[in-house]
């Protein structure tokens, strides 16, 4: 699993690659945020470090995923139309740009009515910085089975 920085795809926060795919995994990022009404930099579960990709992806997992709709969305939004949202997030923000639609198949994904849409692997994560109690001035970052800790100058 790759762990990546908002809006930024992992390709270029692990090795500096920028392409079209980096831009379909904004999109993605964006995408999400607009159906859920929540920030992908702001939101955490509070009893586990998910991020807002791997919220929505624990949601699409335990097929639960209209509990990610935003309640502005909640009186007026076609549930079809929902879902095909999240899964067109979810494929925009995979770990691997080769498993990653390119921007026109994402906008026909998008308008047809009648595609069919592949299922998303599981997408890049985004890491949420632990709060640490204690004043010091390192962070200890955990997901899974990968722990990072990060110092911090003075």
């Amino acid at each position: 699993m790759v762990l990546c920085s908002g809006y930024m795809s992992p390709e270029y926060a692990l090795d500096g690659f920028f392409s079209v795919k980096s831009d379909v995994f904004s999109f993605g990022v964006v995408l999400l945020e607009i159906i859920s009404g929540k920030k992908s930099t702001g939101f955490y579960q509070s009893d586990q470090v998910l991020s807002l990709l791997g919220y929505a992806w624990k949601l699409w997992r335990e097929n639960r995923a209209l509990d990610l709709m935003d309640v502005a969305l909640s009186e007026t939004c076609n549930a079809n139309e929902f879902l095909k949202c999240i899964n067109v997030g979810l494929l925009c923000v995979q770990e691997d740009p080769d498993d990653r639609p390119t921007m026109s198949t994402v906008v026909f994904m998008l308008g047809s009515e009648t595609a069919t849409l592949p299922n998303p692997k599981q997408p890049a994560f985004v890491v949420r910085k632990s709060l640490s109690s204690t004043g010091s001035s390192s962070k200890a970052l955990s997901i899974n089975e990968f722990t990072a800790t990060l110092e911090q100058g003075r």
